[in-house]
């Protein structure tokens, strides 16, 4: 599975403050812990900074790639923030994210158009967020084609259908799990990748709601997540939901997992 580790968020208080004093440290340690526990993308968000966001996306990428050659996730719905870190990235970013909101659409799709960037699909229009099966696949459809229309790769499109609060909404869950199967199965080549937080959001226990709707996901063909990669019994969900699911030759990932003890089993 792809991940994406998602702690270097300004909209958590350590990294908000480490992010308005220059602290590289703390970032570079963080990206690097990330990195050495599964993270194939570090995710770099600084939008809780208004007017600073560009400035601040441009340092936290730089900051993260001097420390070690790993690819960020430039997460972001500025355009214009997202052009700036764009302009020091070394290698290939993945761009989280475009959706079917004209703004957004209209002043990101000229930044990736014809690009070799991974790109994260967001299920969302100016109808606002998708309840339903149906109309997250109405979206990915237009989405998806018109990336593919703008000489983007089918691999490099990772479809996220949008989790929900489960706590709001009982079939949230279940709509959800549907849409990656059906969007796994229409496009062959592509890809799903979602945060999952979202499901557990206003329930107790939320960290036992996250992996298990994680193992349910993985069953239905997602392929990428963003997560927290330090969280070990996440990590130890995903590597056995993929080997139970097919997904791990000769179970070769399990066991190397097992015998490195990496994750909580």
């Amino acid at each position: 599975m792809f991940i994406v580790g998602e702690l270097i968020n300004a909209s958590r208080k350590q990294i908000g403050a480490a992010i308005e004093n220059g602290d590289k440290d703390t970032i570079q340690q963080l990206a690097l812990q990330q990195f050495e526990n599964g993270a194939d993308y570090i995710d770099v968000n600084a939008g809780v900074f208004v007017g600073k966001e560009a400035e601040y996306l441009k340092w936290l990428v730089t900051s993260v790639q001097e420390e070690m050659e790993a690819p960020c996730c430039i997460d972001s719905p500025d355009p214009k923030a997202i052009e700036a870190a764009l302009s020091v990235h070394k290698g290939t970013p993945m761009i989280n994210s475009i959706s079917m909101e004209k703004e957004r659409y209209d002043a990101l799709m000229p930044l990736i158009a014809g690009s070799d960037y991974k790109v994260v699909a967001l299920c969302m229009s100016d109808a606002g967020m998708p309840e339903t099966a149906d109309a997250r696949m109405a979206i990915a459809e237009e989405l998806v084609n018109n990336l593919v229309k703008n000489n983007i790769p089918l691999e490099n499109i990772y479809v996220d259908p949008l989790v929900q609060p489960l706590s709001t909404n009982d079939n949230y869950g279940t709509e959800f799990l549907e849409s990656i199967e059906r969007i796994m199965q229409q496009f062959p080549g592509i890809h799903t990748v979602c945060g999952l937080s979202n499901i557990s959001y206003g329930l107790p226990e939320r960290m036992l709601l996250n992996r298990t709707f994680m193992v349910m996901a993985i069953t239905k063909g997602l392929d990428g997540a963003i997560v927290n990669p330090l969280d070990k019994k996440m990590m130890a969900a995903i590597v056995t939901a993929e080997t139970l699911a097919g997904k791990d030759e000769w179970c070769a990932e399990y066991l190397q997992a097992y015998r490195q003890k990496k994750f909580e089993f």
